[in-house]
């Protein structure tokens, strides 16, 4: 997975993620309407070990309207796999949800709840400058995650993701005119989380191959 920094945007995936390639497509948004697959995908052993070698770093309470916040389960040091691999997956469908908000609202205040720099900072940029433009998003994902990968120390966990873009569509706040978009697009998403102030937090995200 070798993977360079680039924008693109929340019809497919957030501009916050990275892409493989150099191009921008307006395809998936790292997560609104999630639906859960039964079946894995993707190609990485669903056993722990690998060590990602910093692939990813370049670097409390609910709100209402959202899920509650995940159960506090300890630190990973405290903790079985399969304990923190159920800890982790909660936390990152909490962050699909919360992505799913923030971009309906216009509004990337609840994001610190789920999500930690650089990947905070970068969405949050990017729900300002949509809102500021006048524009809204509106699309609805299937995922599919699971664990792949963890760090030795255990505090930063790697998960894969099938993520199929069912429609992403952009529209004028101002007149409700859709504005551009697209639908059909599925990429496979690497995403790490890490344990920061007693909670699994998102902080990147890069897109994959097609799956």
């Amino acid at each position: 997975m070798h993977s360079r920094s680039v924008g693109s945007s929340p019809a497919g995936t957030a501009r916050a993620v990275r892409k493989r390639a150099d191009r921008t497509p307006r395809a998936a948004a790292a997560a609104l309407l999630t639906l859960t697959c039964a079946s894995a995908c993707g190609g990485s052993s669903s056993k722990g070990g690998f060590d990602p070698n910093g692939k990813f770093e370049n670097t409390g309470n609910s709100s209402p309207g959202l899920p509650p916040s995940p159960t506090a389960s300890g630190p990973p040091s405290t903790l079985t796999p399969k304990q923190v691999d159920d800890a982790v997956l909660q936390a990152y469908h909490r962050f699909q949800q919360t992505y799913q908000q923030v971009y309906t609202n216009n509004d990337p205040t609840p994001l610190a709840q789920v999500a930690a720099d650089p990947l905070l900072a970068k969405v949050t940029n990017d729900v300002q400058a949509t809102k500021a433009k006048g524009e809204i998003w509106r699309f609805v994902n299937i995922s599919n995650p699971r664990v792949y990968a963890r760090s030795k120390d255990g505090a930063k966990v790697f998960v894969i993701d099938c993520m199929r873009t069912l429609a992403g569509y952009r529209f004028s706040t101002k007149t409700g005119k859709r504005l551009g978009g697209r639908t059909g697009s599925a990429y496979v998403y690497r995403t790490g989380l890490k344990y920061v102030d007693g909670v699994w937090k998102v902080y990147d995200s890069v897109q994959d191959k097609q799956c």
